[in-house]
């Protein structure tokens, strides 16, 4: 089996995945309708500033913050009935952490397209 490229990976991921757009997200956002989750790591928010009201939760432990069992859903931070929608820095992180999650059996999971390069040109709030 030849190994697949990061291109063609993402190819495949993007067609089982859902993108939104930054307005969308902005809109969720404001109705508290998902959970904003920045996959970024933390020297990426140090020098580029941050969302507002985001929860941050680097790539490295998405999957190991998002087990049913952990204590960030304990302690209220993240709603399991509303839509998790990710970003990272431009898009391709944030793709292949949402086909994770959809592997974990989470239904209600999306990403924006252009991830924060794109919200950082948006409605978004950046501290």
């Amino acid at each position: 089996m030849a190994i697949k490229s990061l291109q063609t990976l993402i190819s495949e991921v993007m067609s089982q995945i859902k993108t939104i757009s930054t307005d969308e997200a902005y809109e969720m956002f404001q109705n508290e309708n998902c959970n904003l989750i920045d996959i970024r790591e933390i020297n990426e928010l140090e020098n580029s500033g941050k969302v507002e009201g985001a929860n941050h939760i680097p790539r490295g432990m998405l999957e190991v913050y998002l087990d049913p069992n952990s204590s960030i859903f304990e302690n209220g931070k993240i709603d399991q009935n509303k839509e998790f929608v990710l970003f990272c820095a431009g898009g391709v992180r944030s793709a292949l952490a949402v086909k994770s999650l959809k592997d974990m059996g989470y239904q209600k999971v999306s990403h924006i397209d252009g991830g924060f390069g794109s919200i950082a040109s948006s409605k978004f709030k950046i501290i």
